[in-house]
């Protein structure tokens, strides 16, 4: 995420936190010192107990991490928000085993921990939280250790089993998906979870409007919106399935010259509606300029000034035979609308999102085309071209059965 800095890393792992992040330790100032009555040493109380749980909430998405790597699933960051912890997987394995344990890792390190503060609760006199259940209540706001002791452990009780809540982005939302993919298929599988997750957002978000729990009102939405974005992702990876960049992208696309000027884009831009540019020497790849930058640089230098003076140098190019859905996850993910197909530095075409947004609309429409798209390659099929219409026609596909 843009707007977090970062602390530091674990196992290759950068461990960040959002800007917004001191907005919880103001509320907890808040509520343990005002609401509690106990003053400034409820308000230091509810600082420190609130950074010793967040201290969990990364032990807990480190459980998920390190099962991830494990699994050879490439790990980005974990951040910290008010609302909890983020792991960063590059992906979730659809493996219905490995998706368990990458799930459950999490959960199990809150109760590994629970085991652990116990025996040191008995150990160091700090109490036995098991005894006396409702001891929580009692201690809120006092700052001693004992008091501590108590509300972090009931913490990190609550958060291991809150999290095995059968509900996306939950961990048991999860889990739940792996164990039905275990005998149905993947997407089937993600239907039921999601719609599960969903129904339990609403009777949460409807506890807590009845109880006057703004906390769980956020939550409930919080867990409607993973549920759906998690419905969207499996169903978008359903559609563009094992399509690659050669089924999408463009081999129409224009290429600039280093040595050209900056005014050559903005007519290309008029008159094609091509917003990013590659920038080659003959037809090496030797940069990209994309609408943003040309905007910037636009501003900044005048229409006169050579492209190569303002390209961005760093480009991360795809080959044709990558996965659709894994290109697009990057776009998304790097916030980029385009990336220049290369083979090898040979430039080849352009792949953008609108161009992975009208093939995933055409394949969701007519699922007959992807057979097709995948045995031709044909280029920018989501522009729907004559020469799909004739590879269609010659698979005998009635045009009336094709999306106007």
């Amino acid at each position: 995420m843009d707007n977090s800095f970062r602390l530091f890393s674990v196992r290759g792992i950068a461990i960040r936190v959002h800007i917004t992040f001191p907005l919880i330790l103001v509320w907890a100032a808040i509520q343990f010192g005002l609401l509690t009555r106990q003053g400034a040493a409820g308000a230091v109380f509810g600082i420190i107990v609130i950074l010793l749980l967040f201290a969990i909430v990364v032990l807990h998405e480190l459980g998920h991490s390190v099962a991830a790597q494990g699994y050879g699933v490439p790990v980005k960051q974990i951040v910290l928000l008010p609302i909890g912890g983020v792991a960063q997987l590059a992906r979730f394995p659809e493996e219905p085993i490995q998706e368990f344990i990458i799930a459950i890792a999490g959960p199990l390190v809150n109760f590994g921990l629970a085991i652990v503060l116990f025996v040191a609760g008995v150990l160091f006199g700090l109490g036995n939280p098991l005894e006396d259940p409702l001891a929580i209540t009692r201690v809120l706001g006092q700052l001693n250790p004992s008091a501590i002791f108590t509300y972090v452990f009931a913490s990190n009780l609550f958060l291991g089993i809150f999290n095995l809540i059968p509900a996306f982005p939950m961990d048991g939302g999860r889990v739940l998906r792996a164990l039905l993919a275990a005998r149905m298929d993947y997407a089937r599988a993600t239907r039921i979870a999601v719609t599960v997750g969903q129904a339990m957002a609403w009777l949460l978000g409807l506890w807590g409007f009845l109880n006057g729990g703004f906390f769980l009102i956020l939550i409930a939405v919080f867990i409607y919106m993973g549920a759906s974005q998690e419905g969207q992702l499996v169903q978008t990876r359903h559609v563009l399935g094992d399509l690659k960049v050669a089924q999408a992208y463009s081999r129409q696309a224009r290429a600039l010259r280093p040595e050209s000027p900056l005014r050559e884009a903005v007519d290309l831009t008029l008159s094609t509606f091509q917003a990013d540019f590659p920038v080659c020497d003959g037809d090496r790849l030797v940069g990209f300029l994309s609408h943003n930058r040309l905007v910037d640089a636009l501003n900044r230098h005048g229409p006169e000034v050579p492209i190569g003076n303002v390209m961005s140098s760093e480009v991360s190019p795809v080959s044709a035979e990558e996965e659709l859905i894994a290109v697009q996850r990057r776009l998304s993910e790097n916030n980029l609308d385009a990336a220049p197909v290369v083979d090898g530095d040979r430039f080849l075409g352009l792949i953008t999102m609108r161009d992975i947004n009208e093939i995933y609309r055409l394949v969701s429409s007519q699922p007959d085309l992807a057979p097709a798209l995948s045995r031709r390659g044909l280029a920018r099929a989501g522009s729907y071209s004559a020469s799909l219409q004739s590879d269609l026609e010659q698979e005998e596909v009635p045009p009336a059965t094709l999306p106007k």
